[in-house]
C-alpha cells in the first residue's frame, strides 16, 4: 500500500482540484479572521487527507486471499495500468520467504496438522445437527495465503458436465459446461499434457499419484469386479467409473493458489498485498461500493477502489461481509441495528455441503500408513521430504477413487469415493490405531439444505452455521446407499489377502435401523460448504450475484468464490472455484467468453442398470 495510484472512488483530478481549490479559499479567509498559522494548518490538513485517501486508493480491492482471490489478484494485476490490493485474514503460507519452513502447509502427507489447529484455520463449528444426534459438526476453512487450497487434500476434482448445464437453467446464463471448460483448461497444466479436457499451459499444476500401492491397486480391481467401469480420467469425458485421482500436488509439494497465482505475481508494482487483515465491512457511497474498513496491528483502517471490491472469502466469510455491511434479510438486519444498503434476502441462504461417512476394514497385512505414522518413521518421512521433496510425505495418499450412480435412472452420478490406505478418526485430530483402509463415501447432490446468519455485529464473531443436515428421506436412503455399496466393493476377491474384520460400521451394524444410526453418529463434512450467494436472475428474489457475478441491487461490488455457486457440484470444491475466478477474471476485464462447443460427455448406455 506504498505507492500513489490513480483517483479516489466518484472522485476525478478535475473534482480533486475543485476541493483543494475550497480548501484554499475557506483558508484565506481563516487567514484574514485568525492570521498565517490557521490558515498554514489547514492547508497542511487538506493535502494530508487527499494524498493519505489517494494512497490507499486501488482500482480493484481484492477481499480474500484463498482459492478464488489468489486467481483474481493474479489476473487482474496482468494489464499494468490496473492497481489491485488484495487482503488476507492469514498470515502468509512462507516463513522467511522458505516453504520448507511452512512444511505443515506444502508437506502434502501433513495435511491433517493444519485441519486440526487454528493457526492457519478459521476453526468453525455449526449448530448441533437434529437430524444427526445434535451434534456439533467441525467445519475447517483456510485462513492463510491460499485460503483452503493450502488446508485441503489436494484432490482436484472438477465435477460433471452436468452440473454447470444445470447452473445455466437454474439461472447462472453463460455458466453451462461449454462456457466452463475452457477455463478449467486455462487454469491448469496437467503432467500428462493437454487434450480436449485437460490444459497444459495454466498456472495449476496437476499430477497423478506416484505410490502404486498395492491397497490402492486392490481397490480399483475391487470395483471393476464389482462390475463399474475403469475411468482413465474422472475430469474428462468419463466421471463415472473408478480411476486414479488428479491432484493439486507439483514435485511433492502441495500446489496451493498462493503457489500457482499468487506468489508468481507478488513482485508486480501494480499488485499489493497484506497479510493478518481482517476486512470489516464493506464502504458505500449510497448503493455503491467506494472500498473497505479493515483491521491490521489493531488499527482500524481503510481502503478505497475506483472500480470495483471483490469479495472471495468463501461460503461462510462472503455472506458474513455483506450482512455486516448493511446487505442482506432486511428484517434480521434491522434486529441487529445494522444500517440496510440493500434488501438482499438470499445472502446467506441456500447453504449446501457434502457429508461423508468412513467405511473402515482392518488390513491383515503391515501395508497400510500405519507404521508411517510412528514417531521414529515420520521423522525419517519428513526429513526426505526436507531434503528432497519425494517419499511418503510427497503424496497425501488419496490417489485412486471414483463416481457411482445410487440407483438406476439417476443419469450422472451421485456418489463419490476416496480411497485410503489407511484409518482417519476425527478428521485426524485423532491417532490412527490399527493396520486399516478405508473409503470415504458421501451424497454428491443432497437435498438438504441449509442458511447461516450473523450471529452478532462483531466481525470477529463466527456466524451462526446451520447445514441442516440429513433432513429428507432421500438422504437418508442414499447413505444407506454409500455404505451398503462400499461394502459390496470391499467383499470382493481383490481384497481377499487384505481383508480382516470391518470396524466401521462394524458387522453388528445390518439393518437400515442400524445403518442410519451409524451415519447420524459418524458422518462428517467432506468440507465442501458452497451457495450461499447464489448466482442467479436478478428477478429471482433467491439470488445475490448475477451471471456477471455482480452483487444485485448495489454498484461497484462482486462475489467470486464457491458462495456464488447455484448448487453444489459433484465432487470437490476447488477446482471449480478456481475455474469460477479464471472466468471472472475475463467478465470483470471486458473479455468475451471463452467457449467449447459440442465437447463429447459420456452417458450411461442404459438408466436400467445401476452400473
Amino acid at each position: 500500500m506504498s505507492y500513489l495510484v490513480k483517483g479516489v472512488q466518484h472522485c476525478s483530478p478535475v473534482k480533486q482540484m475543485h476541493k483543494l481549490t475550497g480548501t484554499l479559499f475557506k483558508a484565506r479567509i481563516l487567514q484574514n479572521v485568525f492570521g498565517t498559522s490557521e490558515q498554514q494548518l489547514t492547508i497542511s490538513r487538506a493535502s494530508s487527507h487527499l494524498s493519505s485517501e489517494k494512497a490507499n486508493s486501488y482500482n480493484y480491492i481484492v477481499v480474500g486471499a484463498g482459492s478464488a482471490g489468489c486467481v483474481l489478484a493474479n489476473r487482474l494485476s496482468e494489464d499494468p495500468l490496473s492497481t489491485v490490493l488484495l487482503l488476507e485474514a492469514g498470515p502468509k503460507d512462507t516463513l522467511l520467504g522458505s516453504k520448507r519452513l511452512m512444511w505443515k502447509i506444502h508437506m502434502p502427507a501433513a495435511l491433517t496438522y493444519n485441519l486440526c489447529d487454528e493457526k492457519y484455520n478459521w476453526y468453525y463449528h455449526t449448530t448441533p445437527q437434529k437430524h444427526m444426534d445434535n451434534r456439533i459438526m467441525y467445519w475447517p476453512r483456510g485462513r492463510v495465503w491460499g485460503g483452503s487450497s493450502s488446508l485441503n487434500a489436494m484432490v482436484y476434482i472438477r465435477g460433471h458436465a452436468e452440473d454447470y448445464n444445470r447452473w445455466s437453467r437454474e439461472g447462472a446464463t453463460g455458466w453451462d459446461y461449454g462456457h466452463c471448460l475452457p477455463y478449467f483448461k486455462k487454469a491448469q497444466s496437467h503432467e500428462l499434457g493437454p487434450d480436449q479436457y485437460r490444459g497444459g499451459n495454466g498456472p495449476l499444476n496437476v499430477s497423478r499419484g506416484k505410490t502404486n500401492h498395492p491397497l490402492h491397486r486392490a481397490f480399483l480391481e475391487a470395483t471393476q469386479q464389482a462390475g463399474y467401469p475403469f475411468t482413465d480420467d474422472m475430469n474428462g469425458y468419463q466421471q463415472e467409473g473408478f480411476g486414479w485421482m488428479d491432484m493439486t500436488i507439483h514435485q511433492g509439494q502441495r500446489w496451493s493458489t498462493a503457489s500457482a497465482y499468487l506468489h508468481p505475481a507478488i513482485s508486480r508494482p501494480n499488485l499489493s498485498v497484506s497479510e493478518k487483515t481482517l476486512v470489516t465491512k464493506i464502504l458505500f457511497q449510497g448503493t455503491k461500493s467506494i472500498g473497505v474498513e479493515y483491521v491490521k496491528n489493531g488499527q482500524r483502517k481503510k481502503a478505497f477502489a475506483s472500480k470495483e471490491v471483490i469479495l472471495c472469502g468463501g461460503a461462510i466469510n462472503s455472506p458474513q461481509l455483506l450482512m455486516l455491511s448493511g446487505i442482506g434479510n432486511a428484517d434480521d438486519l434491522t434486529k441487529l441495528g445494522i444500517p440496510v444498503v440493500c434488501h438482499l434476502p438470499g445472502v446467506g441462504q441456500n447453504l449446501q455441503d457434502h457429508l461423508e461417512v468412513y467405511v473402515q476394514q482392518k488390513c491383515t497385512k503391515p501395508i497400510t500408513l500405519y507404521n508411517a505414522q510412528k514417531p521414529v518413521n515420520m521423522v525419517k518421512i519428513g526429513l526426505e521430504w526436507l531434503w528432497k521433496f519425494t517419499g511418503e510425505g510427497a503424496t497425501a495418499h488419496l490417489e485412486s477413487g471414483g463416481f457411482i450412480r445410487s440407483e438406476p435412472g439417476v443419469p450422472h452420478p451421485d456418489i463419490q469415493f476416496h480411497f485410503l490406505p489407511s484409518q482417519v478418526i476425527d478428521h485426524g485430530r485423532v491417532a490412527s490405531t490399527m493396520e486399516a483402509y478405508q473409503v470415504h463415501v458421501g451424497p454428491m447432490r443432497s437435498t438438504s439444505v441449509g442458511w447461516l446468519k450473523l450471529k452478532s455485529t462483531d466481525p470477529n464473531d463466527h456466524p451462526i452455521i446451520e447445514p441442516n443436515y440429513m433432513s429428507t428421506e432421500r438422504d437418508i436412503w442414499e447413505f444407506r446407499q454409500c455404505v451398503k455399496l462400499t461394502r459390496e466393493i470391499f467383499a470382493q476377491k481383490a481384497f481377499e489377502k487384505f481383508r480382516g474384520p470391518e470396524i466401521q460400521p462394524g458387522n453388528h451394524v445390518q439393518s437400515d435401523k442400524e445403518i442410519d444410526a451409524f451415519v447420524r453418529q459418524k458422518a462428517d463434512s467432506a468440507y465442501h460448504p458452497s451457495c450461499t450467494c447464489k448466482m442467479g436472475q436478478p428477478s429471482d428474489s433467491t439470488a445475490v450475484v448475477d451471471p456477471e457475478t455482480r452483487v444485485i441491487g448495489v454498484e461497484n461490488l462482486r462475489v467470486v468464490d464457491a458462495s456464488i455457486m447455484p448448487s453444489v457440484v459433484t465432487g470437490n470444491l476447488n477446482a471449480p472455484t478456481i475455474m469460477i475466478a479464471e472466468k471472472a477474471a475475463d467478465i470483470i476485464k471486458g473479455f468475451p467468453s471463452l467457449e467449447e462447443k459440442n465437447v463429447p460427455v459420456y452417458k450411461p448406455k442404459t438408466l436400467e442398470t445401476q452400473r
